[in-house]
């Protein structure tokens, strides 16, 4: 994941930590496909196919908040940024929770990303302190 940022970026925790979340959601999203590709009896899709594509969506955009959050001056623009990270972790960690009761051998990767989540969670508390 090459943004073209400034040097100091990549050595951010946070940062760090969104891209490994993003590297697992998508491996864990490829590893659910798998499963839940398939048409039910009476001919329907799993519903829980979306949630895997919701992750891989939104994790993708963990990283560019923190960037467009570190780079923004006016306070009032830097809260968006934040209260849109703090949205996009909630409704991944959300997603993470559906996922686990989808009918596939994914699903017990989930609990690590959400382990994952909560130690971002924890980065994000202590970066938007420094902001």
């Amino acid at each position: 994941m090459n943004y073209n940022l400034p040097s100091h970026f990549s050595h951010l925790p946070v940062y760090q930590k969104a891209i490994d979340i993003i590297v697992l959601s998508r491996s864990i999203s490829t590893y659910l496909n798998q499963d839940l590709s398939y048409l039910n009896a009476d001919g329907s899709e799993d519903e829980h196919i979306y949630f895997s594509g919701d992750i891989v969506q939104q994790s993708t955009n963990l990283a560019p908040q923190i960037i467009s959050a570190e780079q923004e001056r006016c306070s009032h623009k830097k809260s968006k940024h934040l209260e849109s990270l703090d949205r996009l972790t909630t409704r991944l960690y959300s997603n993470c929770k559906r996922l686990e009761k989808s009918n596939s051998n994914g699903r017990d990767y989930l609990p690590i990303l959400r382990g994952e989540l909560r130690k971002f969670r924890k980065l994000q508390r202590t970066w938007m302190l420094t902001l």
